[in-house]
């Protein structure tokens, strides 16, 4: 078949893809060459795209009530629940809480329904947990959420700074826009960041802040620039409006005591931006996801305007957004905080958007943003409430309180393409949704970049688009003229011509020449950009006089340390994991690079407290606890800790990071300040630990740590327990072999089928060491009898060689295989590597690793 041009499915980056299917459910992936994000390149997410289309676990036909049904039977009783409970308490006794994996057609539909019909501004976005502060702040400084860079800019700037952003691990493919910018031509690099990350590693200079120390960073950056005369006067003067008392606020503070940062090292900060005008300023979820997130946003904003660093090639401030169509949510009105199209809630706008939709009754003012929407449903105001797309259980902050809330709701409505998650255990009501690859339509990327989402697969089972639902759902309602929808393009056509209704030049996002494409031009369109190149080249802005706003910020004060809750907890995403992993937790591949969830701390405090590397801890806040897996971790400030947001009770029965996270959020975007909780951490002390290897998912109640890893072939369990392991529960049947050491505590089983395969295998010890699990978990790939005695040893007669912990997950090299390979064949580049074993050759997220790993080799023979 012929390849279809589609794009990524995971973050902001919106690179192109190219997917060839080669059988029923099976398709070759390839980055798409001519996509002008990404150029062809993919990182390991969308490079193993490929392992994630299957159909296991895929809710393929309406459920209401536990009760697989038709459409019509489900759709009427949506519409009849909404409608009802409307009637009886009111427009704003509903929500939809909907999310950045959405289309932009999806988007554009639910808005309308909620917002235009419906009557209420209940609708909100899991975006607003990644980049609302991000849209906050740039229409404080600019009148609209316009970001004013694009990818280009990196290749023209001389000096990038990188503000919360794990950049290598997060987007891979920027990170590589970048290093190849610094090995063309200089390109200068600070990362700023409380953790030494493996981006931070091979920066110029890096920043070892305290969390949230942002602000007062860039308002020091902002008055050392003005004491060594480096504004920009001219273009204040004619294109800024700066508050009285602003240069008082931001000279007056103590920068190295309030950022934790040495006073040296602030000079050299202060030294590179002096000296490279042509500077890009990226941030990302670090500096979003604080309750003082905007003030952070329009600090750094700040500094580019004061400079006149903004609008011309190689330099702006470049907010990265962590979904494939955060922005296309944006721009329809996704968030509870804006109405459609760019516009607010003025009489003015109101009026535009309700005569362009012929609204019966549109809302009048801002609705619950996501953390209010679910106290809202927690504590009864909201009765009915429709989640898309979506797995807030996990993934919103003080999750067992959302589970609370859900619990109490007497109407949920879950859309998603999986039968099983945490959310959709609350669901009364569950409708199956396309999934990427079967669904068609438009994402926007972290650039304004618009391109295309198209199906190479048929729909499954009953599964239907997003938009498509809401339509069905707005006709039953009675709007059956409004939400007359034929299919994807209908949608983005009157998207399109409500950006461009009676906009006269105000706003910069403006698709008036797309409003009439055809079915057949949408379905062959190229990737556009909104706003072009410098949206602010111009020098105007979207404000009432044109000009941007310098915003005065205050940085905020040290908080007081509780001594019940002493450390600082940071929630993290990891190189090759999505969100709540239900679709990247469906690729082997993926989940071999980091396998448990795990806490990192500072070596010296988990010294002082008796926590040991490799072992567990429970980590403690005023919300939850949750049990995690230590790493010990040079890179992690003292009194800081870490731990991933990925995962979900359907893979891990301890290490839900959200759980601990609290309800503040950022008081003007309402976001929620994920990275910087107060939190305790005590050792974890189990009477066995223990693995097993199986071809069947087992069944894993009543353990208080498990963690699932998929294999090609099955599964890895990591595990322990405090009461006796109750061996039968997790061993399948057949013929069993078994060894037992009453001394060490040391227990050993394995299970093989009827043709003497390996169907399980368990190792349970209470103080000994566990074998190896790599040559355990290959012979689930065996088609040959396995040896039970090997079993029972963990490895055969003759050893395999031992990769060592798995450095590059695209082409599955290990990290003593690389070791190994400097060693033999006197490496002494990653591109030299990267020759020698194809590590770091495909995606190059790993490549900062195995940079580490060639310091760490010098160093020693250095030594």
């Amino acid at each position: 078949m012929n390849a279809i041009r589609t794009t990524c499915p995971y973050c902001g980056v919106g690179c192109g893809v190219s997917a060839t299917v080669t059988g029923a459910r099976a398709v070759e992936i390839k980055g798409d060459s001519t996509h002008p994000a990404n150029s062809g390149r993919l990182c390991s997410k969308g490079t193993h795209l490929g392992e994630t289309v299957g159909l296991g676990g895929r809710l393929l036909a309406p459920i209401v009530h536990g009760q697989e049904t038709g459409w019509d039977e489900a759709l009427d009783a949506v519409a009849k629940g909404f409608s009802e409970t409307i009637a009886q308490y009111g427009r704003d006794s509903v929500a939809f809480y909907v999310s950045g994996q959405l289309l932009t057609e999806d988007y554009y539909v639910a808005n309308k329904l909620m917002k235009g019909f419906i009557g209420s501004s209940n609708i909100d976005t899991n975006s607003r947990l990644c980049m609302a502060s991000a849209v906050a702040a740039h229409n404080r400084a600019f009148g609209e959420d316009v970001v004013p860079c694009t990818y280009e800019d990196l290749e023209q700037a001389d000096l990038i700074l990188l503000v919360g952003s794990n950049t290598a691990w997060c987007h891979p493919i920027v990170w590589q826009r970048i290093e190849a910018a610094r090995a063309a031509h200089g390109t200068k690099l600070v990362v700023i960041d409380p953790r030494r990350t493996e981006t931070a590693e091979g920066a110029d200079l890096y920043l070892p802040i305290r969390p949230d120390g942002d602000v007062a960073l860039f308002n020091g950056l902002a008055a050392a620039m003005r004491s060594r005369g480096l504004l920009n006067d001219t273009y204040l003067a004619a294109h800024v409006d700066v508050p009285d008392g602003y240069w008082d606020v931001v000279g007056t503070a103590d920068v190295a005591d309030e950022c934790g940062i040495a006073p040296e090292l602030l000079e050299q900060f202060y030294d590179l931006f002096a000296q490279h005008e042509r500077c890009v300023t990226m941030f990302s979820q670090g500096a979003n996801q604080s309750v003082n997130g905007t003030d952070k946003g329009n600090a750094i904003i700040n500094v580019h305007l004061a400079t006149g660093r903004i609008g011309q090639p190689g330099m702006g401030p470049f907010s990265i957004t962590g979904q494939p169509n955060a922005m296309g949510g944006r721009e329809v009105g996704g968030l509870a905080s804006t109405l459609a199209v760019h516009m607010g809630f003025s009489d003015a706008e109101r009026d535009c958007a309700q005569r362009f939709w012929n609204s019966p009754g549109i809302a009048t003012g801002p609705g619950l943003k996501a953390v209010d929407m679910f106290r809202a449903v927690h504590d009864g105001r909201i009765k009915a409430i429709w989640i898309m797309a979506t797995n807030p259980a996990v993934s919103m902050p003080d999750a067992g309180f959302v589970r609370e809330a859900l619990a109490k709701c007497p109407l949920v409505i879950v859309s998603d393409v999986m039968a099983n998650t945490d959310t959709a255990a609350y669901a009364h009501i569950r409708l199956p949704a396309l999934a990427w690859g079967e669904k068609d339509g438009i994402v926007t990327n972290s650039e304004r970049m618009i391109s295309r989402q198209r199906a190479f697969f048929p729909p499954p089972g009953q599964a239907r688009a997003d938009w498509d639902i809401i339509a069905d759902t707005g006709r039953r309602m009675g709007f059956a003229d409004a939400f007359a929808f034929d299919n994807a393009a209908s949608v983005f056509r009157e998207y399109c011509a409500q950006t461009a209704f009676e906009n006269g030049g105000r706003r910069k996002l403006d698709l008036h020449a797309w409003a009439e494409l055809s079915d057949a031009d949408y379905d062959a369109l190229k990737p556009l950009r909104w706003g072009g190149i410098a949206p602010f080249g111009d020098g105007q802005f979207s404000t009432a006089n044109g000009r941007a706003k310098i915003i005065a910020i205050h940085s905020p004060k040290c908080e007081t340390i509780d001594p019940d809750f002493p450390f600082r907890l940071n929630t993290v995403r990891y190189r090759d994991q999505w969100h709540t992993m239900t679709r990247t937790g469906l690729s082997p591949r993926l989940s071999q690079h980091r396998r448990e969830p795990l806490v990192e701390v500072h070596p010296e405090d988990a010294a002082a407290l008796d926590i040991r590397d490799g072992g567990l801890a429970r980590v403690r806040t005023a919300q939850g606890d949750a049990i995690f897996r230590v790493q010990y971790s040079e890179g992690q400030r003292r009194g800081e800790l870490c731990v991933p947001m990925h995962w979900t009770d359907q893979l891990n029965a301890g290490g839900r990071a959200n759980r601990l996270s609290s309800q503040n959020v950022d008081p003007v975007s309402g976001q929620p300040g994920f990275k910087n909780s107060a939190a305790a951490i005590a050792p974890v002390t189990p009477a066995w630990t223990g693995f097993m290897v199986c071809r069947d998912q087992p069944v894993l109640a009543n353990l208080p740590y498990w963690t699932l890893v998929r294999q090609r072939s099955g599964w890895l369990v990591e595990m322990a327990g405090f009461d006796e392991p109750d061996v039968d529960a997790l061993m399948p049947h057949g013929e069993r072999v078994e060894a037992s050491d009453p001394a060490r505590g040391t227990q050993r089983l394995a299970a093989l089928d009827a043709d003497g395969r390996l169907a399980a295998a368990l190792f349970l010890t209470r103080s000994g060491r566990l074998p190896s699990r790599d040559w355990i978990v290959a012979q689930l790939d065996s088609e040959e009898p396995t040896s039970g005695a090997a079993l029972l040893a963990g490895r055969p007669a003759q050893l395999p060689p031992d990769r060592g912990a798995i450095i590059c997950v695209c082409f599955d090299v290990g990290m003593k295989t690389i070791l190994g390979a400097i060693a033999e064949q006197q490496l002494t580049s990653v591109e030299a590597i990267g020759a020698a074993l194809n590590a770091g050759t495909n995606c190059g997220s790993c490549r900062p690793a195995i940079k580490s790993l060639l310091n760490d080799q010098k160093e020693a023979v250095d030594a």
